[in-house]
């Protein structure tokens, strides 16, 4: 029977050693380990490989193609309260939406795009 044991979203960076920062200091990432050139890192569940990918095209030239991850989670004003006291810069504040979620978003400093939502109850 077919199951999905997990799902790693992947990154290239220019600055390697600032990305594992920011994902660690900022949002929170635990790092697993460093091989070869990828970092490993999870936050809870949510799995991610940063590449040392020096010279390519940033992420935040490729525009709307930046959005690489939307995670859904439940405690999501925590967190959001929790990035704001790491200086975490939003793309975009904490709103209800009207389509049933409340969302957030973040982005790297070299642009890559994260939305975080939850359902609204109710």
């Amino acid at each position: 029977m077919f199951k999905v044991a997990r799902t790693q979203h992947v990154l290239a960076v220019n600055d390697f050693n600032d990305a594992i920062k920011f994902f660690t200091d900022k949002l929170g990432f635990t790092l697993e380990h460093i091989i070869d050139g990828w970092a490993f890192l999870h936050l809870d569940t949510f799995f991610l490989m940063v590449g040392d990918c020096r010279g390519e095209v940033p992420a935040k030239d490729t525009h709307n193609h930046s959005l690489f991850a939307y995670i859904n989670c439940t405690g999501i004003d925590e967190l959001y309260i929790q990035y704001q006291q790491r200086g975490v810069q939003f793309k975009q504040k904490i709103a209800d939406k009207p389509w049933g979620l409340r969302e957030f978003e973040v982005e790297t400093p070299e642009g890559h795009r994260m939305l975080f939502g939850q359902a609204i109850d109710g």
